[in-house]
């Protein structure tokens, strides 16, 4: 696509499944960083809360991307182009999921993602795999997530950083030296 210039102060931290992308956000945030949340665990959380069981809820591949981006676009019109912001995901990582759940484009995730500007793209490397109630995906889907969203970001011209495997202070500290 095209290479986009931020028109805001917005920082993506993302990554496949289990790449320490919570934990990161959670430290920028005790260090009084404005942060946002990972909408997909939100709207599985949201979900249950109303009695649907993570099962069904990924049963129906088309209605979960599209309520957790609904969500996540919902988010991002909220925040001030002008507020330092690190992001748990952001609009684009849709893709990369609408292309690992084989599911076709709709035209609100490709207006989201042409309306979407972002200062800098942080990937984590990924970490030691790790199962838990709202992850459905092996270590090799998550392997195949993790590419996906580092070819979305990288066709998308925005600027990446790779953040190495590191201790989780140094990871954010490693982040921080890089905005």
């Amino acid at each position: 696509m095209n290479n986009k210039k931020a028109n805001n102060n917005w920082y993506v931290i993302t990554g496949g499944p289990s790449t320490g992308k919570t934990t990161v956000v959670d430290i920028l945030t005790k260090r009084g960083y404005k942060t946002t949340i990972e909408h997909a665990r939100h709207y599985i959380d949201t979900m249950r809360i109303d009695g649907e069981t993570v099962e069904e809820m990924r049963n129906n591949k088309k209605k979960f991307q599209l309520g957790v981006l609904d969500m996540q676009i919902e988010q991002e019109a909220s925040i001030m182009p002008e507020d330092l912001v690190f992001l748990d995901r952001a609009i684009p990582d849709a893709l990369a999921y609408y292309q690992f759940l084989n599911l076709d484009y709709d035209e609100k995730l490709l207006n989201a993602v042409k309306e979407s500007s972002y200062k800098k793209i942080f990937i984590l490397d990924r970490l030691p795999f790790q199962k838990d109630y709202a992850r459905t995906e092996d270590e090799e889907e998550q392997k195949e997530i993790h590419r996906l969203i580092i070819d979305v970001y990288e066709s998308l011209g925005f600027p990446i950083v790779f953040v190495p495997v590191l201790p989780p202070k140094e990871r954010v500290d490693f982040v921080l030296n890089n905005i």
